[in-house]
């Protein structure tokens, strides 16, 4: 480990600075956690890393994780002590900071307590950003339960179900008094739900506004699980931030959200992985039904949100032990978007949607979170998503990684 009170100087590298179409030539120079000087001349005395010719990128955010989503299964997920949870969730983050996903946002899910042990150096995480449980209307995405159950399992580790004005006031801003980063809502239906049709949008504009009204009262924002036209449309003109998966976006929802600012959050990991794992891994035949619906339909929605100038991040939304495919999102989304524009979205984009212009990018002030690559990922993308490539992680000034990506932990 390299001390983050030394300075380090990243020698024999390419820069991408998380915006430009073009690598620059370091060394990086990193001093106190922070960047302190790109292309000069390394100070004696300095530790030194030499990236062998390799390349030096912003680490990556992933907009869209699941720390606790441990399970494909909402109620297997939901019915677990939240101890296991967390010590599955402890493995799910130090997994993606090996990757090299330096920062999180994670959406339904996240607490306070697990918060508290990454910052006091308990586990081993990438910065993380938390929402608490999602809030869904009753026979919303987040309401799980079939017809026939009378039980109300609604208030979990990764969703709360809340109807009304007054109460969701009241929700979102116990969210904020326990440092939620931003609050999730469920705006329409789902895959792994069981009741609800994908496309109806969800909650009143009531509800929603008065969700928005909250987070921006307090400086933060909204983001919303939203597929539809109709639910996008419903959630961006009511105040919301972010809208996640977006996967049946058109023309005119993405003119729409373009109009008021709202990032897109594609997801395309989730729908892959459980296209080809779902079967074996015991997902509803509903569930399995509907990500047909909307599998292939989140590549054109990436394209039309690009073509209506509404901007694009990354998430990956994987569950269980589909974690392992975070590294494959890369590839899904490149090959719709190329490399440049996916690298954009993984850094300099997702901290312009998270507000923290101090990540995502390599610039003299910025907060030395760094992934180095073997290679060039403009000539080689794969060495972006191969889990055999050697990659150096660096958090904070500080490796915390030198070696493959893992597939699972």
């Amino acid at each position: 480990m390299i001390s983050q009170s030394a300075g380090l100087a990243i020698v024999n590298v390419g820069v991408f600075d998380g915006e430009s179409p073009d690598l620059t030539d370091g060394p990086v120079v990193i001093r106190g956690g922070r960047i302190e000087s790109i292309g000069a001349p390394a100070p004696s005395g300095d530790e030194v890393l030499d990236a062998g010719g390799g390349t030096v990128l912003p680490g990556l955010i992933d907009a869209h994780f699941h720390a606790y989503g441990i399970s494909l299964d909402m109620f297997d997920m939901e019915a677990n002590h939240l101890s296991y949870v967390a010590i599955v969730a402890a493995m799910r983050l130090r997994s993606a900071l090996r990757r090299g996903f330096t920062t999180i946002r994670d959406v339904a899910g996240g607490d306070a307590g697990i918060a508290r042990a990454i910052q006091e150096g308990h586990v081993q995480s990438p910065r993380y950003l938390f929402t608490g449980a999602a809030l869904s209307q009753t026979g919303g995405h987040g309401d799980g339960r079939p017809q026939h159950w009378e039980v109300c399992p609604c208030h979990g580790h990764a969703v709360q179900v809340v109807d009304g004005v007054d109460p969701l006031r009241v929700a979102v801003r116990e969210r904020f008094r326990q440092g939620a980063h931003a609050i999730k809502i469920m705006t329409s239906g789902g895959v792994v739900s069981l009741t609800d049709p994908i496309r109806t949008p969800q909650y009143s504009p009531e509800e929603i506004r008065v969700v928005t009204d909250e987070a921006t009262r307090r400086g933060s924002y909204v983001a919303a699980h939203a597929y539809s036209p109709e639910a996008i449309v419903h959630s961006v003109r009511n105040g919301v931030r972010s809208i996640e998966h977006g996967n049946l976006l058109d023309l005119e929802s993405a003119s729409a959200m373009a109009e008021h600012h709202a990032f897109l959050v594609p997801t395309l990991a989730c729908y892959d992985a459980m296209d080809r794992r779902g079967q074996d891994l015991g997902m509803k035949k509903i569930s399995r039904e509907k990500n047909r619906e909307v599998l292939d339909a989140g590549r054109d929605a990436i394209e039309t949100a690009v073509a209506a100038g509404a901007p694009v991040g990354f998430g990956t939304d994987l569950m269980g032990v589909l974690e392992a495919e975070q590294l494959n999102g890369l590839r899904l989304q490149a090959e719709v978007t190329g490399t440049l524009e996916l690298l954009r979205s993984a850094t300099s984009r997702n901290a312009d949607l998270i507000s923290r212009p101090d990540l995502g990018r390599i610039r003299v002030g910025g907060i030395a979170d760094l992934l180095i690559l073997q290679g060039n990922p403009f000539e080689n993308s794969e060495c972006l998503w191969s889990p055999h490539t050697e990659r150096v992680v660096i958090q904070n000034g500080r490796v915390v990684h030198h070696g493959p990506a893992p597939e699972a932990d």
